[in-house]
């Protein structure tokens, strides 16, 4: 069973299995549409294609973040929809450095799935071994339904009292530079929450596009972490979204038990009330 990482030759020797279930996750905050056309012009063969706004968010509402956490049982019913049973080994996967692809890695876990594993350097490394591509829609074998059994890994914005406390901490997978406030393409109002730490997701990755090995992310971690608790870690970004791939990063480093903060910056900043801060503290 794969949990946190799958590489493209195990893929590619399993493809076939019918216990395999595999999941194109690409998307362009920028274009919306771009990860279903592309989808379109060409997947890994038996790949079904799920999108960030509709199927692995909820519809946004005025005190939420861009990208909701779905309705489990909602999302459940998509995955079944296209075949998923308990017994099934999920690959998701998007373009290249895995930060769409480990939301529905993260959410799978969440709803109690735990064999799901984010391939490892995405579509631009499977097509480095010269793997196959389709065009080919694959068809829907509908399993049963299942009730989500929900890991208690969420933390809400009224819960980041919690991160106040010294054993806690916070910490943003935005780049340095969106963090520190320089920029912000996306949300109104630039800078982050005080006292959170910045490890951009790009720090787990190596050149071409593919996690470090544990070794390497552990000891970075463990840099970072400074002594305190991976499960008293809490991990934001801009939605929830990119934030998910520190916290796969922790798990393929045999930090286990971090959480996240599911709102995030876009969520933090609904209320102006709340406190800002800039530059790298």
């Amino acid at each position: 069973m794969y949990t946190t990482l799958i590489e493209c030759s195990s893929l590619l020797k399993n493809l076939s299995r019918p216990d395999y279930l595999v999941i194109d996750c690409r998307f362009n905050l920028s274009d919306p549409l771009w990860g279903q056309k592309a989808y379109q012009q060409g997947h890994i063969p038996t790949a079904h294609y799920f999108h960030l706004d509709h199927d692995l968010s909820s519809p946004i509402t005025p005190l939420s973040g861009r990208h909701p956490l779905p309705d489990p049982i909602k999302l459940a019913k998509r995955l079944t929809d296209v075949g998923l049973s308990a017994k099934h080994q999920v690959v998701v996967y998007d373009e290249s450095n895995g930060m769409m692809a480990s939301r529905a890695w993260w959410l799978l876990h969440w709803m109690g799935h735990e064999a799901v594993a984010v391939l490892n350097g995405g579509l631009a490394a499977w097509q480095s071994i010269d793997a196959p591509i389709t065009t080919d829609l694959p068809t829907p074998q509908a399993a049963p339904l299942w009730t989500p059994s929900l890991v208690p890994s969420v933390i809400s914005t009224e819960q980041l009292w919690l991160t106040a406390h010294p054993a806690w901490q916070l910490i943003d997978a935005r780049a340095a530079e969106r963090f520190r406030g320089e920029v912000e393409p996306i949300d109104p109002i630039a800078g982050h929450i005080p006292k959170a730490l910045n490890r951009p997701l790009t720090d787990n990755l190596q050149a071409d596009g593919r996690f470090k090995t544990p070794e390497q992310l552990k000891a970075g971690w463990l840099t970072l972490l400074n002594g305190k608790l991976p499960e008293n870690i809490v991990h934001m970004c801009g939605s929830g979204v990119s934030a998910c791939h520190n916290i796969l990063a922790m798990e393929v480093a045999g930090l286990t038990g971090s959480k996240l903060y599911a709102g995030s910056w876009s969520e933090w900043i609904r209320d102006p009330q709340r406190p800002v801060a800039t530059g790298s503290y």
